[in-house]
Formats: C-alpha cells, sequence, structure tokens
C-alpha cells in the first residue's frame, strides 16, 4: 500500500510539471517545437569545446520549457540572416538564440522576453587607463558586430555625448571578430551585450576591462510566428512557471546572468 502511495505521488508531481496549455495542433501532432540557433555566442548558446554538444543558457532555458509544455525541442541550426526567413516560411516554429527584441522584426515575429540586457564598452586591459571613463571613448575606433542594433545605439550614444568628436565606428563580422580586431589593435575599444561580457572575461583573465556602464536597455526574446497566438501564450505560460517554481532563477546563476533577470514574461507582438 506505502508503494502505491509513493507511485500515486510521484505520478502526481509528474503530471503537474506538465502545462495544461493548448499548443497549435501541428505542434501538439508532432510533439517537439522546432527551435533555431547560431551556437556562438557564449554563454547564450555554444558548443562544448570538448564534447562538442550544444551547451549554454538558452539551451538549458529551451529543454525546460519543452518539458513544462510536454514536447520534445527540436535545435535546427541555422545563420543569422536566416533568423527571420525561417520564421515566416514556417521552417521553424522559434528563435531562442540570444535574438534582441527590436520593434522592427515584429512584422514578421512576436517575441517573449525572458532576459534584460545592454550594450557595454570594453578595451583590452592593458590600455584601461587610457579609458578611466566613457568619454574617453569619443574620437576612437570602436567595433561592434554590424548585423545587431549596436551600431545605431553606439551613433545614438556618440551623438548625445561627443559633441564635435563623435566615435569611429567599424563594423566587424560578429563579437569574435570585434575581440580579434582589439587584440590586434585595429580598434580601440568594443562593445558586448552585458549578459556574455562577464563570462567572456572568466574564459580570458586579465584580457578585457568594461568601461562604464550600459549605454542602452535591450530585451532578448524568443521570436515566434506572429500569427501564432496560441504558441506565444503556452510558452509565456511556461516560462512564467519557470519563474515561478525557482528553474529560471537556477539557471541565470548557472550561466552567471541574474542580474539580467525579468520578473515576468513578456510578449510583444507584431500586427
Amino acid at each position: 500500500m506505502k508503494r502505491l502511495f509513493v507511485a500515486a505521488a510521484l505520478l502526481t508531481t509528474m503530471i503537474s510539471s506538465v502545462l495544461a496549455v493548448e499548443l497549435p495542433p501541428d505542434i501538439a501532432k508532432r510533439g517537439s517545437i522546432k527551435v533555431a540557433l547560431v551556437p556562438n555566442y557564449p554563454p547564450m548558446e555554444f558548443r562544448d569545446p570538448a564534447t562538442n554538444a550544444l551547451s549554454g543558457f538558452d539551451i538549458d532555458l529551451g529543454e525546460a520549457l519543452g518539458r513544462k509544455l510536454g514536447v520534445k525541442i527540436e535545435w535546427t541550426e541555422t545563420s543569422f540572416a536566416e533568423f527571420m526567413p525561417s520564421i515566416s516560411t514556417g521552417r521553424v516554429d522559434a528563435i531562442l538564440s540570444g535574438f534582441t527584441d527590436y520593434a522592427s522584426r515584429h512584422e514578421i515575429a512576436s517575441f517573449v522576453d525572458y532576459l534584460r540586457s545592454g550594450p557595454k564598452f570594453f578595451v583590452q586591459q592593458s590600455r584601461a587607463s587610457e579609458f578611466k571613463d566613457m568619454a574617453a571613448l569619443c574620437g576612437k575606433k570602436v567595433g561592434a558586430s554590424r548585423r545587431t542594433m549596436f551600431p545605431a545605439e553606439i551613433d545614438k550614444w556618440s551623438q548625445k555625448n561627443c559633441a564635435g568628436n563623435p566615435i569611429q565606428f567599424v563594423g566587424t563580422d560578429g563579437s569574435a571578430d570585434a575581440r580579434t580586431q582589439l587584440k590586434q589593435g585595429r580598434i580601440d575599444a568594443a562593445v558586448q551585450g552585458n549578459e556574455t561580457l562577464p563570462y567572456l572575461m572568466d574564459l580570458e583573465p586579465g584580457a578585457y576591462a568594461p568601461v562604464g556602464d550600459p549605454f542602452a536597455t535591450q530585451f532578448t526574446g524568443i521570436a515566434l510566428p506572429v500569427k501564432e497566438k496560441a504558441l506565444q501564450r503556452a510558452i509565456a505560460e511556461a516560462l512564467d512557471a519557470l519563474i515561478a517554481d525557482g528553474t529560471y532563477r537556477t539557471l541565470l546563476a548557472k550561466w552567471k546572468l541574474s542580474d539580467n533577470a525579468i520578473e515576468k514574461a513578456t510578449i510583444n507582438a507584431g500586427q
């Protein structure tokens, strides 16, 4: 009898861990959500050098969301340029890859925001004494990925703070290229999201020094097709459940992202 009670308790726990939400019929029938990513943005998503397995905060979060919804997450590697076409053509159901929620993307995708972040300047540690504050960046060459909104945010900050001595922006092919150019002395400073900079500084102790505070506020979100309202609600409810049961905070702490936490899932929807 005691064993029966234990088995019943375990079954109840397993059932309660899966949300009673209505997923789109095709996803419910398939039993999986196809999720696009580019695994080159640690600690959000990357391939473990030792095992080549997908790793990172987004991977852990995606798998936790799948368990809450009772479906499998099918990770689909693609290129950054193919993110929005993949959503609009239905090749994938979602994008979970350190993807920033910008209003300019809302025509194609709605976002369930799960992280607060912001761009931050950093320099080589060997030159830190030259950049005691952000004003020292005026007139300098600053690099950042041209595929992000960092160029626009850098220009906005420069116009506001640098008067007749603006920052000289240098577009790079991603954040890794920006760090390479920084090490080679081709640029004076670089910009990285504050959700990833601490991790990179841990990987290369003594290599970099941050300059000032984040100079804009952004939100990272799960991009979903605009018309898939049921999927948007399901993902938001699953995220709120992970926040409520402590899983979200545990994952943030694991990947040193606690300062980037949100309190509740937010759906920013397109038309």
